[in-house]
């Protein structure tokens, strides 16, 4: 069956992240479909060892609550922005809990645009923690869940690349939706994918067709798909004209491209945990 997504204008978070959290489930959810039984199972169990898993387990809203604490984890990468347990660089470091190597937020991971981020640096060392089994279960944890999310960030263009505006959230662009407001772009992409409750059996029925390619998971993919992401800026991210208005025309294309991304992300993180967990 087809599977579409859909957009419930006016859901918009207060603050730009990343993909929101419909995104970042959606990768998760076709990530599962990809990767094989046996490296779910180790997904899990190095999920299950990471400090927040309570967290994710209580708030999922699977009939498999496995594969729901993995959908949960995806997003807490965004979650502990604004969790005090947590601190940001220009903030006191707080107190460090068992289980996690650090309690930064880590900020400029989330990113690698014209202001700078480390996101490209920071996927393949994620990647080789995960892969080398004598690490800690904690270590892994933690770049585990990490991983799920930034192959999402990376997905999403105005995360690789910007016209001088902090990657499109200083780009105030005129909606149709919304004519008698502006609105910041990169917060439009985020929130492209659908509204942020999505969980369940609407979640499903939001996921794209898996996009297939032949890099998931091969050394020096990160590159490409930096790459990737940031020629889409160059080509149609941005609304034309001098107003930046988004028209229906150019919310259709937006959403067919935001679609695509999120297919490609959730095929390639599942093929990139195939590799490295096995």
């Amino acid at each position: 069956m087809k599977r579409w997504f859909f957009l419930l204008v006016g859901c918009l978070p207060l603050t730009a992240m990343a993909w929101n959290a419909a995104g970042h489930r959606q990768i998760a959810a076709l990530a599962w479909e990809v990767m094989e039984e046996p490296i779910r199972q180790q997904a899990v169990i190095l999920i299950k060892q990471h400090p927040d898993y309570s967290r994710w387990r209580a708030r999922q809203q699977e009939e498999d609550p496995d594969y729901g604490a993995f959908l949960e984890a995806a997003i807490w990468a965004d979650d502990i922005r604004r969790d005090k347990r947590f601190y940001s660089s220009d903030e006191p470091e707080t107190p460090l809990l068992p289980g996690f190597p650090n309690m930064a937020r880590h900020g400029d991971w989330h990113y690698q645009d014209e202001a700078g981020g480390q996101l490209a640096k920071r996927l393949p060392e994620l990647a080789e923690i995960l892969a080398n089994s004598t690490r800690g279960q904690d270590e892994r944890a933690y770049a585990l869940v990490w991983l799920l999310h930034l192959v999402g960030d990376l997905h999403q263009p105005l995360h690789t690349q910007g016209r001088s505006d902090r990657g499109g959230n200083l780009f105030n662009a005129r909606f149709f939706a919304r004519p008698h407001e502006r609105i910041s772009l990169h917060r439009y992409w985020d929130d492209l994918p659908g509204p942020l409750w999505l969980r369940g059996e609407r979640l499903r029925a939001s996921l794209p067709d898996i996009e297939r390619t032949q890099d998931g998971g091969k050394p020096g993919a990160v590159k490409n798909w930096l790459a990737e992401s940031r020629a889409l800026v160059e080509r149609g991210v941005y609304p034309p004209g001098e107003d930046g208005e988004i028209s229906p025309e150019f919310h259709q294309q937006a959403k067919a491209t935001a679609r695509q991304r999120i297919a490609l992300a959730g095929y390639r993180l599942g093929m990139w945990l195939n590799q490295l967990l096995a």
